[in-house]
Formats: structure tokens, C-alpha cells, sequence
């Protein structure tokens, strides 16, 4: 794709920077190393927002997740609004985007959003982009109840779980998620009056709180973990002091899930950065578990473990809520490509069960390719080993399993109590010999 981002403006001598600029700044770079170079959020975050304090690191971060989130319709006003389209990557659409998700979703002032995008177009159609910026506020410009999913995803899931879950999922990715909280032991009937509890050790909090002030923070009773998140450890129940491995295991909500069970845990993941948050987690609540670093493809233990618990790496589309730059990144060549690595790994971990013992595989996947196909691939090629079905006892109100005993969160679900993020969970049984 040729490059149609203007080159630089010539600053005028003496010109200062808005106040705000850095972060709205920050915002560009991220929407930019998504959508061209199709970097996850997260990653790209490190890099544009370098050097920003907190609080503008995470402004910054709000203005791209929600222009990611709304950009089809926010496209829909753009062209709506000038007599010849903007290609996709000519930079001013990049501009308009962020100043339009900051005037309609995040509804900053209208003089901090147009002074800080004008800058940002850096010898582009200036006089463009605040036309539009200011026809945007003379006719009150206002976006659907819904934001429309990408056309690719949503033809994608409408082939596989039908129209009404699309129709969840843009109601559901219309809005960041509430805060779920996990707990090392139930919390007292008195504590956490605010919030409400569908499962037992969770808590769901409305969002807009600092997860670091909030009550008990630093004491270490609790972690943010989605309740979908907390499925595949639920399934395994009380660990006696049992070894389990947990692999592909940071940032780590699982492991302290385990740890706090009473399963003696190995936890394994092959990215350094990743196990630094890990260890930091363990640190803060005080919970125990053996940390490795390993890539599972060459990695092997010393021995089996009585229970493996394999959160492999996917697709991520089953958070889409939490990570909007997903769908706008994600094609079928690499929920292809994630179902290739998936097999294998599931293979090994399946050599690493001791006899009798039990194999948890999730992904947090919408796509089939990456759930039930592995699942039941696995089983045709492993015949001795059997699908042990998820009981409604260990789950949540409102999560049932399918008819094959697997666990599927998909929008829509617990709608109502603020929904969950999308998981695929099965749990099989070793042969004894």
C-alpha cells in the first residue's frame, strides 16, 4: 500500500504545543502501528506512549481502544461529511478518527479536541479536518446505540453462531467491560457492598476505578481476572496439594487460581516480559508457584503432572471487548496459522498428564477452529483419552455446558450482570494405563 501520509509541516518559528498534544500524539502512533502494521494493542502501547505519565499513557490508550471500537461508524460520518472519500491511509483520516472518538464516546471539550488535531496533521488538509471537526458540533453529530462490528468478523461469526450473536456482540463491544475480580478466599459478606458476585471468589465492579486504589490492592486478596477467564481453573477444583502445570501461563490469574485451590503449580510461559508480571502478581498476594520460562514447543518437565491446564495462545477474538484492535487486526490466515500451533501444543501437554490424570485446553477464541475442532481432533487421533464434561454445579448461574460437556462463553451471556468475555473450555481424562 503506498504511503499517503503527508510529510511534516514546517514548524513556524516560536509555535508551542497545545496543552494535551503528547497523549492525543501517542494515540495516533498506536492507531497507526495497528491498523498498517497490524500490531496488538498492548505491544504497540510500549513504544507510542513511551515516556508519558501515567495518566496520558492511559488517555492515550482510551482515544485509540474507542476509535478502534466505533471506526466503522466514525468512518460512516467522515465520508458522509466530505464530497470524495479518504483513502484509509492518508494520515488527516487517521486524525479525524481520534478527534471524533474523543467529541462523540469520550465527550472531551470541543476547543482541546480541534487545537490538538489540527497540529496532528502535520501538512495535511488542515482546513479539512476542522471543517469537519466543526460540522461535527453545529449539527450534533451522535453515533449508534451499537457499534458496528467490522464486516469481516461479523460475516465470520454469522457463519458460525448466527445473526443473534452478532447482534450481542456489537451491544456488548459497544463499551468497555465492567472490572471482575478473582479472590484467594471468599470475601466477607460485609466487605465489597458495591458489588455483585456470580460466581463464588469473584466480585464485578462497574469500570472507572484504579485498580491499584482500590480497597485491599495492595494486600493482595484479589486480582482482575474476567469470569470467563476463571473457567478453565474452576474445572479443575480443589488441588490437595496435586501437581499441575500451568502452561502458557502469565499474566497469570490462573495460576493464582490454582495456587489458592491448593494445587502445587508449575507455571510455564515463554516470555520473559510476561513473567515478570507474573512473579509481581505472586509477590502481591503472597501465593506460591514454581515459574519457568519456556517455549512448551522444546520445553519438556522432569515429569507428568496429575493435571495440565493449557491456555494456549490464540486468536484473542474472544476478547474483543477489553482489546478492540482485534478485530480490525485478525484474518483467517492466522486463526489458521493459531490452529496449527494449538495441535501441537496440545499434543505435548498431553504427554505430560499422568495416567488417570486431567488435561484443561481453553482458548479465549469465538472460532471454532480454535475450541471444538481442536477438541475433537484431539480425541479422533487419541482415542483412549475421553471428553470429561463440565458439570453446571462447578460453573457459574447463567453458563451451562453443551451438549458435549464443553464449556462456550459467547456474547450475549449474562448480559444483564454486564456479559463475559468469549472462552472455549474442555476438559479430558487420561487413560489410567
Amino acid at each position: 500500500m503506498a504511503d499517503r501520509r503527508p510529510a511534516r509541516r514546517k514548524r513556524p518559528r516560536g509555535e508551542v504545543d497545545p496543552p494535551g498534544l503528547a497523549p492525543r500524539r501517542a494515540a495516533l502512533r498506536l492507531l497507526d502501528a495497528i491498523l498498517r502494521r497490524g500490531d496488538p494493542l498492548d505491544i504497540a502501547m510500549h513504544a507510542a506512549a513511551q515516556g508519558l505519565a501515567g495518566a496520558d499513557r492511559a488517555f492515550a490508550v482510551a482515544i485509540a481502544s474507542e476509535a478502534l471500537r466505533w471506526m466503522t461508524d466514525i468512518d460512516a460520518l467522515i465520508d458522509g461529511a466530505t464530497a470524495q472519500s479518504l483513502p484509509d491511509d492518508v494520515k488527516s483520516r487517521a486524525v479525524l478518527r481520534i478527534a471524533l472518538a474523543q467529541l462523540l464516546v469520550l465527550k472531551s471539550p470541543a476547543h482541546a479536541v480541534v487545537a490538538t488535531a489540527l497540529p496532528l496533521v502535520d501538512g495535511g488538509p488542515r482546513r479539512l479536518v476542522h471543517a469537519i471537526l466543526s460540522r461535527a458540533q453545529q449539527e450534533n453529530w451522535e453515533l449508534p446505540e451499537h457499534a458496528t462490528l467490522p464486516s469481516p468478523a461479523a460475516a465470520r461469526w454469522a457463519a458460525i453462531w448466527g445473526a443473534p450473536m452478532v447482534d450481542a456482540a456489537a451491544a456488548s463491544w459497544s463499551a468497555p467491560p465492567p472490572i471482575d475480580l478473582s479472590f484467594a478466599a471468599e470475601p466477607g459478606s460485609d466487605e465489597w457492598p458495591d458489588a455483585v458476585a456470580l460466581a463464588p471468589r469473584h466480585r464485578r465492579l462497574p469500570r472507572g476505578q484504579a485498580v491499584e486504589a482500590m480497597p485491599g490492592f495492595a494486600e493482595g486478596g484479589w486480582w482482575v481476572q474476567d469470569l470467563a477467564a476463571s473457567l478453565p481453573a474452576r474445572l479443575l477444583g480443589a488441588g490437595d496439594g496435586r501437581t499441575i502445570l500451568d502452561l502458557c501461563a502469565a499474566p497469570g490469574g490462573k495460576t493464582m487460581q490454582l495456587a489458592a485451590a491448593g494445587w502445587a503449580v508449575t507455571a510455564v510461559d515463554a516470555s520473559a516480559r510476561r513473567l515478570e508480571r507474573l512473579r509481581a502478581n505472586l509477590a502481591r498476594t503472597g501465593l506460591a508457584a514454581e515459574v519457568v520460562q519456556g517455549d512448551i514447543r522444546s520445553w519438556a518437565p522432569g515429569s507428568a503432572a496429575d493435571a495440565v491446564l493449557l491456555d494456549a495462545p490464540c486468536s484473542a477474538t474472544g476478547i474483543f471487548r477489553r482489546h478492540p484492535d482485534v478485530l480490525h487486526r485478525i484474518e483467517p490466515r492466522q486463526i489458521a496459522e493459531m490452529a496449527v500451533l494449538q495441535s501441537e501444543l496440545l499434543a505435548r501437554a498431553a504427554d505430560w498428564v499422568k495416567p488417570g490424570g486431567t488435561l484443561v485446553y481453553a482458548t479465549c477464541s469465538l472460532e471454532r477452529a480454535e475450541g471444538e475442532d481442536q477438541i475433537a481432533a484431539f480425541v479422533e487421533a487419541n482415542t483412549r483419552w475421553t471428553i470429561e464434561p463440565a458439570r453446571a454445579d462447578e460453573l457459574p448461574a447463567g453458563i451451562v455446558p453443551d451438549a458435549n460437556g464443553f464449556v462456550r462463553t459467547l456474547p450475549g451471556q449474562l448480559a444483564d450482570a454486564g456479559g463475559l468475555d468469549g472462552f472455549f473450555i474442555a476438559r479430558v481424562r487420561a487413560p489410567s494405563v
